[in-house]
């Protein structure tokens, strides 16, 4: 682009205006900002190579050089931050976060504490505040966790019950209990 004017300022500052209405600014430390023919889209390339950009509907875009990450700012308060190993956070104005790791698993952390996890195969974790789990899986089989108990259901209505004592209790759908001791022994079986 053809220069228009060059100011050389006291500081060391150097501004160009170009013709079509750019305005580039060169500091001494090497930092430049490019002001485009708009007036609203900016771009600072800081000495580090960090870059930051202004658009005109006020999103920033904040390019970490050293880290290879991307934090882009939306007017509506939405924060995503790309990093290098493929990793997207996105931070929602009313405190939500969703992050989307490399191999596709998405959790999601909600403002009241609880989490949900979505993993690429299709099963989802959801943790409670109070740290009991519920785990779906892609086979139909749902699993609870809490201080207690952990306990398997299955799909064909068997409900497999293992307390923290090491006792096992199934449950099955004819109506059938079987109940297990801590080493394995079938301390009760109610077979129809």
């Amino acid at each position: 682009e053809e220069i228009q004017r060059e100011t050389a300022y006291p500081d060391g500052k150097v501004e160009k205006v170009l013709k079509n209405g750019c305005h580039l600014i060169f500091f001494p430390n090497g930092t430049w900002k490019k002001v485009g023919s708009d007036g609203k889209t900016v771009t600072i390339t800081f000495f580090n190579g960090d870059v930051k950009q202004i658009m005109p509907d006020q999103t920033v875009i904040y390019y970490y050089a050293d880290a290879r990450t991307t934090h882009t700012t939306y007017s509506n308060g939405l924060e995503v931050l790309q990093f290098s190993n493929g990793q997207i956070e996105k931070h929602y104005p009313d405190g939500k976060k969703e992050i989307t790791f490399p191999d596709q698993t998405i959790k999601n952390l909600f403002t009241d504490g609880q989490e949900e996890s979505i993993f690429p195969d299709g099963t989802i974790v959801r943790v409670q505040r109070d740290g009991s789990k519920t785990i779906e899986f892609n086979n139909g089989q749902r699993e609870l966790h809490t201080s207690q108990f952990k306990r398997r259901e299955y799909p064909d209505g068997t409900v497999k019950t293992v307390y923290m004592n090491g006792q096992q209790e199934t449950k099955y759908v004819s109506g059938r209990v079987r109940v297990k001791d801590k080493d394995g022994n079938i301390i009760m079986d109610t077979k129809l």
